[in-house]
C-alpha cells in the first residue's frame, strides 16, 4: 500500500519550473489530476498520434472566430496538425467576414439586446458583429456564385458542387493569409461542412439557388472524408466542441475496417442528456468508432482557454519556430 501511494502521489505544480507553455503542460502531467491533468494527457495523445504520422481529423463546432481562435486554427494547419477539418457554416461565415474587411468587436456598451437590434449589431456572448459585415459577406458570396455560373464550362448548365469544392474556390479568391478557408486552400486541407444550410452562408446559397440552377452536394463530401480516412493510418479525432462536426468526424470510421486509434475532445457539454455533444469518448467504442484500446481523453473546458495551449505545446515538442 505504501509503495502504491508513493508511485501514484499527486505532484504539486512548481511554477518556478515553468519557462514556456510546454513546461507548464509537463507540470500538469506530473500532477495528473483534474482538468489540468486531462489537458496534459490530451497534448501527449496528439503528440503521439502526430509522431505516428496519423491522420488528424478535426471537428470544430462553436463560435471559434468570434472567440478569437482564427489564427490558432490557421497556424495548426500550417504546422501539419490538421489533416482535414469538419466545421459549421457559421464558423466559415465568420472567417470569410474577417477576410473581406468585416470583423468582430468587443466591449460594446448596450442596455439590452433590443438596443443592439436597433443599432444593427449582432451578439455572440460578449463578441459582436455589425450587420454591415454580413452585408459585405452577402455581396462577396453572390459574386463568387455568379462567377461560377458564368464560367464558360458552366453556362446554361446545372451547377452541382460540394461544400469542400466550394471552399477551394472561395479560398483561392481570398487574399487574407489569416483566413482558415484561404490557409486550407494553400495547404490542400479539405473543409467539410455537412450542415452548411444551417448558417448565413447556407441562406445565401439557398437564395442564389432560387434564381439559378445551383445544387449543393453534401453526399459527395461524405465519400471524400471516408476516402481520406481509408488512406490514412493510426487515425486521430480532435473534437473541438460537439454537434454535427463531432459526429461527422467520428462516423468516418463506420465504413472502414479500422477505428480511431486516438481521440481528444474538448467540451463543456454534459453527458446526462444523452446528446452527442457531451457524450464521453468511451461511448464511441460501443458504436465501433474508436478502437477498444484507443488512447482518448475528454477535457472539460472552454476551447478559447485550452486550444492555444495545446497547439503551442505541440509546436514546442516538434521544434516548430
Amino acid at each position: 500500500m505504501k509503495e502504491h501511494y508513493h508511485k501514484h502521489k499527486v505532484n504539486q505544480v512548481e511554477i518556478k519550473n515553468v519557462q514556456n507553455i510546454d513546461d507548464y503542460l509537463k507540470e500538469l502531467r506530473n500532477s495528473n489530476v483534474f482538468e489540468g491533468g486531462h489537458l496534459a494527457k490530451a497534448v501527449d495523445i496528439l503528440e503521439k498520434a502526430k509522431r505516428e504520422k496519423a491522420g488528424i481529423f478535426v471537428g470544430m463546432a462553436g463560435a471559434m472566430i468570434p472567440g478569437g481562435m482564427r489564427k490558432v486554427i490557421c497556424q495548426a494547419m500550417r504546422d501539419g496538425f490538421i489533416t482535414c477539418l469538419t466545421t459549421t457554416g457559421a464558423n466559415i461565415t465568420h472567417d470569410i467576414i474577417e477576410a473581406i474587411g468585416g470583423g468582430h468587436i468587443h466591449s460594446v456598451n448596450y442596455e439590452s439586446d433590443v438596443d443592439l437590434l436597433e443599432k444593427g449589431i449582432d451578439r455572440v456572448y460578449d463578441s459582436f458583429v455589425k450587420k454591415g459585415s454580413f452585408e459585405l459577406f452577402e455581396i462577396f458570396i453572390k459574386e463568387i456564385l455568379e462567377q461560377l455560373t458564368n464560367d464558360d464550362k458552366n453556362t446554361g448548365k446545372q451547377i452541382k458542387i460540394s461544400p469542400s469544392e466550394l471552399m477551394k474556390i472561395i479560398g483561392e479568391k481570398l487574399e487574407d493569409e489569416d483566413s482558415i478557408v484561404r490557409t486550407a486552400y494553400e495547404y490542400n486541407i479539405p473543409i467539410f461542412i455537412p450542415a452548411i444550410s444551417d448558417s448565413v452562408l447556407g441562406l445565401q446559397l439557398w437564395l442564389f439557388s432560387q434564381f439559378n440552377d445551383l445544387t449543393i452536394d453534401t453526399i459527395t463530401d461524405l465519400g471524400k472524408i471516408q476516402d481520406i480516412y481509408h488512406e490514412t493510418n493510426n487515425n486521430c479525432a480532435l473534437l473541438l466542441g460537439g454537434g454535427v462536426p463531432k459526429n461527422y468526424t467520428l462516423q468516418s470510421a463506420l465504413m472502414a475496417s479500422k477505428n480511431y486509434k486516438y481521440a481528444v475532445q474538448i467540451t463543456l457539454d454534459r453527458v446526462e442528456t444523452g446528446g452527442l455533444s457531451g457524450a464521453p469518448l468511451n461511448e464511441a467504442i460501443s458504436w465501433g468508432k474508436l478502437e477498444p484500446d484507443a488512447e482518448h481523453i475528454s477535457v472539460i473546458s472552454d476551447l478559447t482557454i485550452v486550444l492555444p495551449l495545446i497547439f503551442n505545446g505541440l509546436r514546442k515538442r516538434f521544434g516548430i519556430e
